[in-house]
């Protein structure tokens, strides 16, 4: 599957300075940048856009990348770029994950790049649910992800198949159950199944097989977000 590019905004009020940061994401190839020279519309762009990653210079006219970065969604990594050591003290104490001093090269942007990746996967990783909870007739059942087969849809009603013990039959739509799943773990292949990315051991435009041996139908609608996951 094409990973999702990472979703990247830089500001300087030096163009050249933007120009090498482009030309470094596009090297790499993964990372989707929009630049800006003025830092009050980078400031609306990152609180409305939320990218996983800021490139901020410090040194600018109207607002400084300092006061910039305080502004910032906890959830973007930022990266100050700038000339000046002076500031890197305050630059880690707002929880920059790092600071490159111009002018940098590509494989120190790719160190920073490198870090700012691994803190969104840790970040990810500890906010991702790692089990849903049910109602089964009058009890909440708490099942874990990794122990989810597949998910059958049954009028109103999911059944769930399970890797270590009976289904679990809830009365719960398949589309409500599959809006508690996270979908980059789960994939719907058919409007009365869905299934765990990880489990799909083979497909093509008709049926799915499971690493379990199970076979399961695809329907028209999906077939084409089934052949996109790798």
């Amino acid at each position: 599957m094409t990973s999702t590019p990472v979703s990247c905004i830089a500001v300087d009020d030096e163009p050249l300075a933007l120009e090498v940061i482009r030309k470094f994401c596009e090297r790499r190839g993964d990372l989707a940048l929009e630049v800006f020279t003025d830092p009050a519309a980078a400031l609306e762009a990152i609180r409305s856009r939320r990218p996983a990653i800021a490139f901020l210079d410090i040194e600018m006219d109207g607002i400084d990348g300092i006061t910039l970065a305080a502004s910032v969604p906890a959830d973007t990594c930022i990266i100050f770029t700038t000339a000046y050591l002076d500031y890197a003290a305050e630059g880690f104490d707002l929880d920059a994950v790092d600071y490159l001093h111009k002018p940098f090269s590509y494989d120190r942007f790719l160190k920073a790049v490198a870090r700012a990746l691994r803190r969104l996967d840790y970040t990810r990783a500890a906010a991702a649910p790692r089990s849903i909870v049910v109602k089964q007739e009058y009890n909440n059942v708490t099942i874990p992800l990794d122990d989810i087969l597949y998910v059958e849809a049954m009028e109103a009603y999911s059944k769930i198949y399970r890797r270590t013990g009976p289904c679990t039959i809830s009365r719960v739509t398949l589309k409500n159950l599959g809006a508690m799943l996270p979908p980059d773990t789960f994939i719907r292949i058919h409007r009365s199944y869905i299934v765990p990315r990880a489990r799909i051991a083979s497909f093509n435009s008709q049926e799915v097989r499971l690493d379990s041996g199970h076979i399961l139908p695809v329907g028209r609608s999906y077939a084409a977000a089934i052949s996109a996951r790798r």
